[in-house]
């Protein structure tokens, strides 16, 4: 084996190793990866590319193995050998992250839809829930203004009924107070009678006695006649 091929050799041996550790870390991201499902895309993009990578460098480290010597050719084609079932394996496990992510995103995606129509159900059953509860806070409050109204009608009615009875009380008062003008007017005139009445008995009064003294008077003439 010259140098050159051995330095080469040794290069595609490099980056093999680092195609393989990145193809590693690619399946671990994929493993890990929970959706969406343009995330798993990116990744499957960059996998294909580097094992289209590493098929290129195992490919070409084969060729390097043809041009070796025959000391060397045999276990060079071993090494190319081994690579080839690592890409394999790698390869199929690839594959199986791949699979297992996709059936983790469709569950998930069944679980969103699930979710998000239970939660429609839950949100229709709450605006139903919430129109009845309006439509029944609506009735109560219906049911209040049809009480307010009531009882306004009724404080209306007592108070046209009190209105009356102070309209008849005003009529009877009115009434009474005339009918006390009327009763003092009355004892007003018999005052007036009454005393007209008093200086008639005094004045017969005098009469009397006027009368009374010229019957004395009489009487005493004719006495004093007789006698002389």
């Amino acid at each position: 084996m010259t140098d050159k091929n051995s330095y080469l050799i040794t290069q595609h041996r490099q980056l093999i190793v680092n195609s393989n550790l990145s193809i590693k870390a690619i399946i671990q991201d994929i493993h890990e990866c929970s959706g969406p499902l343009e995330v798993l895309n990116e990744l499957n993009n960059e996998g294909r590319a580097k094992f289209a990578s590493l098929k290129k460098q195992v490919d070409e480290m084969e060729v390097l193995a043809q041009e070796s010597t025959n000391d060397d050719r045999a276990e060079m084609l071993d090494e190319v050998k081994n690579h080839r079932e690592q890409y394999t394996s790698t390869l199929a496990a690839f594959r199986k992250a791949n699979v297992s992510c996709m059936l983790r995103i469709e569950k998930s995606n069944k679980e969103e839809l699930f979710k998000a129509t239970n939660e429609e159900g839950s949100v229709r059953q709450r605006q139903k829930k919430d129109k009845s509860g309006i439509v029944k806070m609506s009735s109560n409050v219906t049911e209040q203004l049809r009480s307010i109204s009531r009882h306004l009608a009724e404080t209306t009615q007592r108070s046209c009924n009190t209105l009356e009875t102070l309209a008849n009380s005003s009529s009877n008062v009115t009434a009474a107070q005339e009918e006390l003008q009327s009763t003092g007017s009355v004892i007003q005139h018999s005052h007036k009678l009454l005393d007209k009445y008093g200086r008639r008995e005094f004045s017969d009064k005098i009469i009397l006695v006027f009368a009374f003294l010229f019957f004395l008077g009489c009487v005493g003439y004719i006495i004093l006649k007789r006698t002389f």
